[in-house]
């Protein structure tokens, strides 16, 4: 018998991988870290990017990856407050707590889509995070 994968496990695991290579993609689109003028460019003319919005996918999704591998508890750590974390960012910008260049603290440019994205990722990492054993039982076959 074998130990299957957590949902927290297969969402850090997961959108670990996509964060990162969205981090690295948007690089391509906007690399520029600026903090006096929000510079932007949307990404496969659809998210908004700049240096620090990508360099915080990579970092939050490279934090889903060590998790990954640290296990199961780890990993539900990781899902339920990347959860918590998207979702108020989501609906920072969804309220428009945002600088008057739709970025949020004038730093990392945000838009419509950016926030969906946001809650749902959001969402979804605190349900696989509640739908995972507390104490990274082992789960058999």
């Amino acid at each position: 018998m074998y130990n299957r994968a957590t949902p927290a496990q297969l969402y850090a695991g997961l959108i670990g991988m996509l964060l990162v290579a969205a981090g690295i993609t948007g690089m391509f689109y906007e690399s520029e870290f600026t903090s006096d003028v929000v510079v932007r460019d949307s990404a496969f003319g659809i998210l908004e990017v700049n240096g620090w919005h990508n360099l915080i996918h990579i970092v939050t999704g490279g934090l889903g990856l060590v998790a990954l591998a640290l296990g199961a508890g780890a990993a539900r750590v990781y899902a339920l407050t990347l959860g918590v974390v998207y979702v108020v960012v989501g609906f920072v910008g969804i309220g428009f707590v945002l600088g008057e260049d739709n970025s949020i603290f004038s730093v990392v440019p945000v838009n419509t889509e950016d926030n969906v994205l946001h809650l749902l990722l959001g969402l979804l990492g605190m349900v696989a995070g509640a739908a995972s054993p507390e104490r990274g039982e082992p789960r058999l076959a």
